[in-house]
């Protein structure tokens, strides 16, 4: 039998995937309005724009599943009438100035952004139930610094026990603390200080659970209605009450605060020690001079002859120094000691 001959009647040709060419012309949402991200749930934003229209977006596949974060500002388009049942779609974010990390894994190293664009940290503990760690206080405080925010100190339940020595001297960091015994079944504590540091400021609270986040939210704006919790007689920890972080704007003020859920690890990580040193700007240009694998944790550095000029000890340069060294060792820690 005669081999078959083939001729171009057997060539087929795949048809292309699609009929519609490809346009390389990509919208430019020129007509996109601006606003504040202030909550993220479940794959839906919650925005806040210049005229004070709360608007509910999704994003654009292109920005990713974690590319927004509250604080963010964001370019929005579609359905932005802020009506019920309405969505709108976000296509940018902005760049942001600074942010709050953690690494999650000190081990893998796997940073998540908590918040973004702030002014403020106010880290809250409570001087007793449950007790405060300088450990987390610390990492938080090494955040605020490396990224340029001013970190304030709110210590909570005064009433209820001595407030630690220890807590006093972050003062010498230039870290305002403030004192307030306010408790969730009374909120008639004079909080004029504390509203005196938070207006025309976007500011973040952070702390353990259990320290009165909520409670301090509740009483500044009322109609949050956050929920709030007892700390457990038997670990001495406190409850989560938020699951998720949430912008609210101070009643009465241009101030926004952000609640975020209590945090009982907060690895560093994911930030290198020279940007430590940086943040300390009379500190920095010192250790510059320093041998190439100082870790300036450990003595007989540059800034230990800065600490005592001619052999004689500077009582607040000293101070400063060892808030530093402080700092730098912390960050090396692992995330099951940050608690101590």
């Amino acid at each position: 039998m005669a081999p078959r001959e083939y001729d171009e009647s057997d060539a087929r040709i795949r048809p292309a995937r699609s009929t519609r060419p490809r346009s390389k012309d990509r919208p430019n949402h020129s007509q996109a309005i601006t606003a504040l991200v202030t909550t993220v749930d479940r794959g839906r934003q919650t925005c806040f724009t210049d005229n004070g229209l709360v608007i509910t977006a999704m994003r654009a596949r292109e920005l990713g599943p974690k590319s927004v974060v509250v604080g963010d500002i964001v370019s929005i388009v579609g359905d932005i009438s802020g009506n019920a049942g309405s969505l709108a779609r976000i296509v940018a974010v902005s760049e942001r100035r600074n942010s709050l990390s953690r690494t999650v894994d000190d081990a893998a190293q796997v940073e998540r952004t908590i918040v973004a664009n702030i002014d403020q940290l106010v880290i809250v503990v409570a001087a007793t139930n449950p007790e405060p760690r300088r450990g987390l206080i610390d990492r938080f405080l090494v955040s605020a610094f490396t990224e340029g925010i001013t970190p304030k100190l709110v210590v909570t339940k005064t009433d209820l026990g001595a407030v630690p020595e220890f807590i006093v001297q972050y003062s010498k960091l230039d870290v305002e603390i403030l004192f307030t015994a306010i408790k969730s079944d009374s909120r008639s504590d004079d909080l004029t200080a504390l509203h005196a540091i938070l207006e025309g400021k976007k500011s973040v609270l952070v702390g353990h659970s259990g320290v009165g986040k909520s409670t301090l939210i509740n009483a500044l704006v009322p109609a949050a209605d956050r929920m709030t919790g007892e700390v457990n007689t038997s670990t001495g920890r406190g409850r989560h009450t938020s699951s998720s972080a949430i912008a609210l704007q101070i009643s009465g003020s241009d101030g926004w605060i952000i609640d975020t859920p209590g945090i009982r690890a907060f690895g560093l990580s994911h930030i290198d020690n020279q940007r430590i040193v940086d943040a300390f700007t009379d500190l920095s240009e010192v250790a510059a001079n320093c041998m190439s694998n100082c870790s300036h944790v450990h003595s007989s550095c540059s800034l230990d002859a800065w600490a005592a000029p001619n052999g004689v000890v500077d009582l607040e340069r000293t101070a400063r120094l060892t808030s530093l060294r402080s700092l730098l060792a912390v960050k090396d820690q692992t995330l099951q000691g940050i608690e101590d």
